[in-house]
């Protein structure tokens, strides 16, 4: 019924369902970083539980409709080229956090380094703006999967597994949204510009990445397994690396946990109800 919809708005062409599916999720992030104008004031216990479940969302949309379609659908039942891709993608955020500070310095309000040593001074106020703009730069890079794995699901033509990992994207952006805003006037920025900015900033990577995405393996099928888990392990990446331990370092870290596990339940919940 949902796939029918979607199909009777923007067509059958793969590439432009991708190009829909791109739109979509940016849009949900900018309805995140848009929350702090209702929601000034987030404390940090909501939003550590927000991206508790947009990280169990994200856990289990890597699994039902990346991994397991790859291996299942695509490779005729051989894990390694989905495997082979998962760990391409694990690989490629871990060397990009290499280049682009980890995004716990500006929302911890420390470096990782630091984290030994709690009494230590916070950055002062342009060391902080500078922190945002690090930030940021992390954010983004952190969105190159999300666009590329809309792509990828739109471009296999399993449209009932495309639209609920969309979906699963979407909303965790919305949290993510919210955080990253949050962060940003925390360190000064004004909220109009940046809750503007964000929306933008999501829509230039994850738009773009969902058509070439849609568009690659439309045009070298064989590619479809390997990006599958690409887009998979570099999802996973990010939830271990950066969302689950941001949200354990505050003392809210059972709420946290039951967030992931709700997260979880509702992503699955969409793949059943939609798939």
């Amino acid at each position: 019924m949902v796939a029918e919809q979607f199909v009777e708005l923007v067509g059958s062409d793969p590439v432009v369902q991708g190009l829909a599916g791109g739109v979509v999720i940016a849009s949900m992030n900018l309805l995140g970083a848009s929350l702090v104008f209702v929601w000034r004031d987030p404390s940090e216990r909501a939003l550590d539980g927000a991206l508790g479940f947009a990280a169990g969302v994200m856990l289990a949309a890597a699994f039902t409709s990346l991994i397991i379609p790859g291996i299942e659908s695509y490779s005729n039942g051989n894990p390694l080229p989905v495997l082979l891709g998962v760990t391409l993608g694990a690989l490629f955020l871990d060397r990009s956090d290499v280049l682009v500070p980890h995004a716990h310095y500006l929302l911890s309000g420390r470096r990782r380094s630091d984290a030994a040593n709690p009494d230590d001074d916070l950055p002062v106020a342009d060391e902080r703006v500078t922190g945002v703009v690090l930030f940021i730069l992390a954010i983004t890079l952190h969105n190159v999967p999300e666009g590329l794995a809309v792509g990828v699901g739109f471009g296999s033509g399993d449209i009932d597994t495309a639209i609920p990992l969309m979906l699963a994207i979407g909303i965790q952006n919305i949290p993510e949204g919210l955080a990253v805003s949050v962060a940003a006037i925390n360190a000064g920025l004004d909220r109009r510009m940046y809750a503007a900015f964000a929306g933008i900033r999501s829509g230039v990577v994850e738009i773009p990445l969902a058509v070439f995405g849609a568009y690659a393996v439309q045009t070298v099928s064989v590619l479809l397994p390997y990006a599958m888990g690409f887009a998979a392990g570099a999802m996973l990446f990010v939830i271990s690396d950066e969302i689950v331990p941001e949200t354990h370092t505050r003392g809210n870290e059972r709420l946290a946990t039951l967030g992931v596990i709700f997260g979880a339940i509702v992503m699955l919940y969409l793949d059943i109800s939609l798939g």
